[in-house]
C-alpha cells in the first residue's frame, strides 16, 4: 500500500471509529462502542480480519479519500465535544464541539495544554494501563459553569502507524442541564413544603388553643376562626398557582392559535383592579388607542398576565400612588415583525439590580414578610414568565432604587395574510 493511502486510511479509521465511540455514549453503553470502534476501525483502515491477528488489504486512495471525508463528516454532525489522543495524550483529531468547549485544543499538542483536569488525565494512563473504560467528571468555570461527564476508552488500532498501539477516546456528555434542573426541583420541593408548613402549623396551634384553654372564650374564638381562615386561603392560593403553573408548563410547546384582543384584556383588568387601587389610594390608567391589539393568545392565561402584573403594581408599588397600564406597538429589529408591548409601571420604591435576575423564579420574593402579608404566593412572575414564553414573546423587567418599576411583556402582534398593520 501506497504511504499516502495508508495515512489517509488510518485517519479514517480513527475518525470512524471515535465516531462510532460518541453514538455507543450516547446509548449509554460504552463497552459495546468500544468494540464496535475498534471494528470499525479494521474496516476503515483497509484491515480486515480478528483485532488479536489482523491481515493488511490493499485499499484504492480514492476509496480511502471517500471514507476519511464520511468519517469526518460524522464526526462534525456530533454533538457533543469528542477527542482522539494517542498513548502519549497527545491529541490526533477533535470535532466542532470539542474545538468550541476548549478553544486551545491543537492537533499534535498535548492534551494538557488544553484541559488542565487532573482527573481525566489520571483516566487515560489508567484506560491505557488496564484497557477498560472509565467514567470522571470535569468541570470548569469559564466564561460559566458547567459539568461534564468524561468517558473514556482505549480505540484498538491494528497493526500499522504505532506499532499497534491502542488510542484513547474521550467523549464529554454535558450534564449543566441535569444538574440545573435537578437543583431547581430540589428546591421547589424544599420551598413549596416550607410554603405548606407555616400555615399548617398555624393551623393546628390554633385548633389546640380553641380545643382547650380558649374552648369557652368567644371572642378568642372568633379572632382565631379569622386568623385560621385567612392561613387556609393562604395555602388554597398556594395550591391554585402550583396547579395552574403545572398545567401552563405541560402546554408551553404548543403555540395558542386563536386571536385575542390584548387591548380588551387590558381595559377590562383596570376596571377591575380599580376597588383594590382605590382602597390603597392609588391612581390607575390605561394609556393606549382604542383600536385592536390582536395576538395569538390564550385568553384566560392573557387575562392572568395582566392581572398578576397589575395587581403586583398595586400591592407592591402603589407607594408611588400611580399606576400605568400602557399598550404599543413595536418593530421587532432582527426579524422585522410587529409586537405588541404591554407595560404596567409604578411610581414605587423599585427593585435593586441584584434581585432582578431571580424575580421569575419560583417562591423567589424581595421582601418575604411583605410578599406573605400582602397575600403572595410567590409564583405570580414565575406563572406569567411560563405563559409568556408559550405565545412566543418575552418579559423585560426594569427598575432601580427609589424610581420605580416597568414590567414589560412583547407579544408577536397578529396579522391576517395581506392585511396592512395598523398604526400604532
Amino acid at each position: 500500500m501506497a504511504r499516502g493511502a495508508r495515512r489517509s486510511a488510518w485517519t479514517a479509521a480513527g475518525i470512524s471509529a471515535a465516531a462510532m465511540v460518541t453514538v455507543a455514549g450516547l446509548r449509554g453503553d460504552l463497552d459495546a462502542g468500544l468494540v464496535a470502534a475498534g471494528a470499525l476501525a479494521v474496516v476503515a483502515g483497509g484491515f480486515v480480519g480478528s483485532l488479536s491477528r489482523p491481515r493488511m488489504v490493499a485499499v484504492p486512495e480514492a476509496a480511502a479519500r471517500e471514507r476519511h471525508s464520511i468519517a469526518e463528516a460524522l464526526l462534525a454532525n456530533i454533538p457533543d465535544p469528542v477527542i482522539l489522543v494517542d498513548r502519549r495524550s497527545v491529541v490526533i483529531e477533535v470535532n466542532p464541539a470539542a474545538r468550541t468547549l476548549l478553544p486551545a485544543l491543537k492537533l499534535k499538542h498535548p492534551l494538557s495544554f488544553a484541559l488542565r483536569a487532573p482527573d481525566v488525565l489520571d483516566g487515560i494512563e489508567e484506560v491505557l494501563r488496564t484497557g477498560a473504560a472509565l467514567k470522571t467528571l470535569y468541570t470548569t468555570r469559564v466564561p460559566t459553569e458547567r459539568a461534564f461527564e468524561v468517558q473514556i476508552g482505549a480505540l484498538p488500532m491494528p497493526d500499522g502507524p504505532g506499532g499497534g498501539q491502542p488510542n484513547v477516546v474521550l467523549f464529554l456528555r454535558d450534564l449543566t442541564a441535569a444538574r440545573r434542573l435537578e437543583t431547581m426541583r430540589v428546591d421547589f420541593v424544599a420551598n413549596a413544603s416550607h410554603e405548606l408548613r407555616t400555615p399548617l402549623a398555624s393551623l393546628l396551634g390554633f385548633i389546640e388553643t380553641l380545643q382547650g384553654p380558649a374552648k369557652a372564650d368567644a371572642p378568642a374564638r372568633e379572632k382565631f376562626l379569622g386568623i385560621m381562615k385567612a392561613q387556609a386561603q393562604r395555602m388554597t392560593r398556594l395550591i391554585d398557582d402550583l396547579l395552574s403553573l403545572s398545567r401552563i408548563e405541560l402546554r408551553e410547546h404548543v403555540a395558542p392559535t386563536q386571536v385575542v384582543d390584548l387591548g380588551q384584556i387590558a381595559r377590562q383588568m383596570v376596571d377591575m383592579q380599580g376597588p383594590l387601587a382605590r382602597e390603597r389610594g392609588v391612581e390607575i390608567t390605561l394609556e393606549a388607542s382604542d383600536a385592536a391589539y390582536p395576538i395569538l393568545g390564550e385568553r384566560d392565561e392573557l387575562v392572568r398576565v395582566v392581572e398578576n402584573l397589575v395587581e403586583n403594581a398595586v400591592k407592591y408599588g402603589g407607594s408611588g400612588g400611580r399606576v400605568v397600564v400602557g399598550l404599543e406597538r413595536t418593530v421587532r429589529s432582527a426579524s422585522g415583525k410587529r409586537q405588541i408591548a404591554l407595560s404596567v409601571r409604578d411610581e414605587g420604591p423599585g427593585i435593586a439590580p441584584e434581585h432582578i435576575p431571580r424575580l421569575t423564579e419560583r417562591f423567589y420574593r424581595v421582601d418575604v414578610a411583605s410578599s406573605r402579608q400582602q397575600g403572595g404566593t410567590g409564583l405570580g412572575l414565575a406563572i406569567v414568565k411560563h405563559i409568556v414564553n408559550r405565545h412566543r414573546g418575552k418579559l423585560v423587567i426594569e427598575s432601580e432604587p427609589d424610581r420605580g418599576t416597568t414590567v414589560r411583556t412583547l407579544l408577536p402582534e397578529h396579522q391576517p395574510v395581506g392585511a396592512a398593520a395598523p398604526d400604532a
